[in-house]
C-alpha cells in the first residue's frame, strides 16, 4: 500500500505496481479549494475552521457575527457583545430567563470562559473579534472530550494572534494598523498591533482595538434602543522558544475587554422590564503554556497549559429608590484550569496511531449575587483520544472521566459531590476517489453548576446525552475542469437529552437535522461555497402541552459566490436564506438576505501590505428578526476598512 497526503485529505491507493511491502508515503500536490473557508472532509467530527482570512472578510463587530456563517450555528442579538450568544443545533443559548444554558463551551487558547448562567443576562462572547485569528466551531460532542464535558451543543475554541503570524517566522519588526467603519450606527473601530522577533528564540506581540457603536436602524427605519457599545480591549503575548532545537515553548498572554453600558434594561435580551442599570462588565484571560515537541521521539509532544479566566459584571440601578435586588447585584465569575497533555504518534502493526492522553484541573469560583449562587466547583478529569489508522479506516475512540466537587458551604448551601465517565468513537473510510463515509456516537454529561446551589435536587443530577452522527464527504481536484477543486461534507445527527436542569418544565429533548458544506472553485478564480442547516428539535418531557422544543433554530441555507483576480481583488455575493419557522409559539417569516463585497490586497509596489475591503450587508434592507432573536436585524449596512502592515 502507498498513502498518498493531499494536503488534509489523506487518500489510500493500491499501488503494487510500485511497492511490494511496506507502505510508503509521497507526498503529491495539495488539493485547494480556493473558496472563503475549506470543508473540513478529512475527519469524521463536524467542525468548521474560520481563518483569519474569513475573519478580515467578514469585518464582524462582534465575536458572535465570526460564527453565525457555520451551519447549525444561530446567534441570540449577535450584533452587540452584551446580549448576544450562541445556539448550536438547537443548545447553548435562547431568549429566555438565562443567556446561556452551558451546553456550549467557549475556550480562548484553551481556558474556559464565560459564566454557565446568568439570570437574563448574555455571558459568552464580550472580547473583540480582532484578536483572533482562527475560530473553531465543534457542532455536537463528537470531537469534544479532549477538551471539557458537557458540550452537548458544541464547542467554539478562539485562538488569539500570535507575533510570528505578522513576522512570518524571520527576525524583525512589524506595524499592522487597521481602521475600520459602518454606516449603519456610525460604528468605528481602530486596531494596531506591533508584531517584534528579534532572533528565533523570543517573539513579542502587542495589540490594541478600540470599538464603538452606536444604535443602529433596521430594515424599517426604525432606532433598536440600547444597540450601542464600547469596547476597548488589549492581547499582550510573549513566547520564548529553547532548547537546542528550539523545541520547547514557553507563551505567556493576557488579554483584556471592558464594557460599560450606562442606563441601559437589567435584562439584555429585552423581554422583561425589571428597570435600568449602569453596568460595567470587565473579561480577562490569563494564561500560561508549555509545549514540547521533541526531534528525538514521536513518543514525546507535550502541551501543558495553565489559565485564569475572570469575568466581572458590576451593576448598579439607575433608580436610587429601587428595591430590586437583581439591579444592585454585582458578578464574578473566576476560571482557573491545569491542562496536561501528550500526544505520541506511533504503529502497531498495520495500525498507525495518534494518541493523545491528558490530565485536567479546573475550579470556578464565584461570588454570590442576586439569583447567583456563591461557591467553588472543583474538577479532576482524565481523558484518552486515539486516531487509530488502517487500511482506508480512520478509527477514534475517545473518553473522559470527571470527578467533581462543589462548595457552597461560604454562602449558606451545602456540599456535593458527582463523578461521570463519558466517551464516543467515530469510524470513517476513504476510497481511492476522494470519496469517505463516517459514523460516530457519543455520550456526555453536564455535572451540576454552581447556579443550582440553591435547588439540592438538581445538585447530584448531571444533564446526559447521546448524539449518533453519518455522513459522507467528498474531495478531489480536476472534477469538473483542470484545475478545479471540489470538498463536500454532508452530515446527519440525533442528539437526546435527559435529565434537564437548564430549563422550567422540561426534562427531555430529541434534536434531529442535516448539515452540509460544499466549497467549489475553478483554475480561473471562480469559486462558491455553500452551507446549510435543516433540522428539527422536539420536547419529549412527559406530559408536555406541546411537543415544539422552544430553542430549535430556523432553517437555514448560505451561499456565496466569488472570484478571486490574480492582482489581489476578491469580489463576492453572498445569500443568506432564513426559513418560516411555523411550529414555534411564536412563528418567524422567512427572509432572504444579500450580501456583497469586494477586497484588495496590494502584493508589490508602492501599495504593497495594504489591505482594502468594502461590503454591504443586507444590500435590499430588507426588514426581519432572526428566529431566537428579541430584536430586529440591521438593515443596509456599508463596511469600509483599511489595513497597512509595515
Amino acid at each position: 500500500m502507498r498513502r498518498l497526503l493531499l494536503s488534509s485529505v489523506a487518500l489510500t491507493v493500491p499501488c503494487t505496481a510500485l511497492a511490494q511491502s511496506a507502505s510508503e508515503v509521497i507526498i503529491l500536490a495539495p488539493i485547494s479549494v480556493e473558496s472563503d473557508r475549506e470543508v473540513q472532509t478529512q475527519t469524521a467530527t463536524p467542525v468548521t475552521v474560520i481563518d483569519s482570512e474569513e475573519i478580515e472578510a467578514r469585518q464582524a463587530s462582534t465575536t458572535a457575527e465570526l460564527l453565525d456563517s457555520a451551519p447549525g450555528v444561530t446567534l441570540v442579538n449577535g450584533s452587540t457583545p452584551g446580549g448576544s450568544a450562541i445556539n448550536i443545533r438547537g443548545f447553548g443559548a435562547w431568549s429566555g430567563t438565562y443567556g446561556n444554558d452551558q451546553m456550549v463551551q467557549i475556550q480562548i487558547d484553551g481556558a474556559s470562559s464565560g459564566a454557565e448562567e446568568l439570570y437574563r443576562i448574555g455571558t459568552q462572547l464580550y472580547t473583540d473579534p480582532a484578536l483572533y485569528k482562527r475560530a473553531e466551531v465543534i457542532r455536537g460532542s463528537v470531537g469534544t472530550f479532549e477538551y471539557g464535558s458537557g458540550a452537548i451543543g458544541g464547542m467554539v475554541r478562539l485562538e488569539t494572534k500570535d507575533a510570528s503570524d505578522f513576522t512570518g517566522g524571520e527576525p524583525g519588526f512589524k506595524l499592522r494598523q487597521y481602521l475600520g467603519y459602518n454606516s449603519n450606527g456610525d460604528g468605528l473601530v481602530s486596531s494596531t498591533t506591533l508584531a517584534y522577533q528579534p532572533d528565533d528564540v523570543l517573539e513579542l506581540l502587542f495589540n490594541y482595538t478600540y470599538r464603538e457603536q452606536g444604535e443602529y436602524v433596521d430594515g424599517n427605519g426604525d432606532t433598536e434602543s440600547d444597540t450601542d457599545f464600547e469596547t476597548p480591549s488589549y492581547l499582550m503575548k510573549g513566547t520564548v522558544h529553547f532548547g537546542e532545537d528550539r523545541e520547547h515553548a514557553l507563551t505567556l498572554s493576557y488579554n483584556d475587554t471592558q464594557s460599560s453600558e450606562q442606563d441601559v434594561p437589567y435584562d439584555q435580551f429585552g423581554q422583561v422590564d425589571f428597570g435600568n442599570v449602569d453596568r460595567d462588565i470587565h473579561s480577562r484571560t490569563t494564561i500560561l503554556q508549555y509545549t514540547y515537541d521533541s526531534m528525538d521521539s514521536d513518543l514525546i509532544n507535550v502541551d501543558v497549559t495553565l489559565s485564569r479566566a475572570d469575568q466581572e459584571i458590576e451593576q448598579s440601578p439607575t433608580d436610587p429608590t429601587s428595591t430590586n435586588s437583581l439591579l444592585d447585584a454585582d458578578h464574578d465569575y473566576v476560571t482557573t484550569k491545569l491542562t496536561a497533555k501528550n500526544t505520541m504518534e506511533f504503529a502497531s502493526g498495520e495500525v498507525d496511531h495518534r494518541l493523545r492522553v491528558g490530565v485536567e484541573y479546573m475550579n470556578r469560583d464565584r461570588l454570590d449575587a442576586s439569583s447567583a449562587p456563591g461557591g467553588d466547583d472543583t474538577r479532576y478529569a482524565i481523558f484518552l483520544v486515539d486516531d487509530m489508522e488502517f487500511g482506508g479506516f480512520t478509527f477514534s475512540p475517545a473518553l473522559r472521566y470527571e470527578d467533581q466537587n462543589i462548595d457552597g458551604t461560604d454562602y449558606g448551601y451545602d456540599t456535593y459531590h458527582n463523578q461521570a465517565l463519558m466517551g464516543g468513537a467515530s469510524l470513517r473510510y476513504q476510497w481511492d476517489s476522494g470519496f469517505a463515509v463516517f459514523a460516530s456516537y457519543a455520550y456526555t454529561e453536564g455535572l451540576p453548576i454552581l447556579d443550582d446551589l440553591s435547588n439540592p435536587a438538581y445538585m447530584t443530577q448531571s444533564q446526559t446525552s447521546t448524539t449518533y452522527e453519518i455522513g459522507a464527504s467528498y474531495a478531489s481536484g480536476s472534477v469538473i475542469a483542470p484545475g478545479d477543486a471540489l470538498a463536500v461534507k454532508v452530515n446527519g445527527y440525533q442528539t437526546h437529552v435527559s435529565d434537564i436542569t437548564s430549563y422550567s418544565n422540561v426534562t427531555d429533548v430529541e434534536v434531529q437535522g442535516i448539515e452540509v458544506e460544499a466549497a467549489y472553485s475553478t483554475a480561473a478564480g471562480y469559486y462558491t461555497d455553500l452551507n446549510a442547516s435543516i433540522a428539527n428539535g422536539y420536547n419529549r418531557t412527559v406530559g408536555a402541552t406541546s411537543d415544539y422544543w422552544s430553542q430549535q433554530p430556523a432553517d437555514q441555507v448560505r451561499l456565496g459566490i466569488g472570484r478571486r483576480l490574480g492582482n489581489g481583488v476578491n469580489m463576492k455575493w453572498e445569500g443568506v436564506y432564513n426559513a418560516e419557522m411555523t411550529r414555534s409559539t411564536d412563528p418567524t417569516p422567512s427572509s432572504f438576505i444579500h450580501n456583497i463585497s469586494v477586497s484588495y490586497a496590494a502584493q508589490q509596489g508602492m501599495l504593497d501590505g495594504i489591505e482594502m475591503r468594502l461590503a454591504v450587508e443586507n444590500l435590499m434592507d430588507e426588514y426581519y428578526q432572526p428566529h431566537l432573536a428579541t430584536r430586529a436585524a440591521p438593515g443596509r449596512t456599508f463596511k469600509v476598512s483599511l489595513a497597512k502592515t509595515f
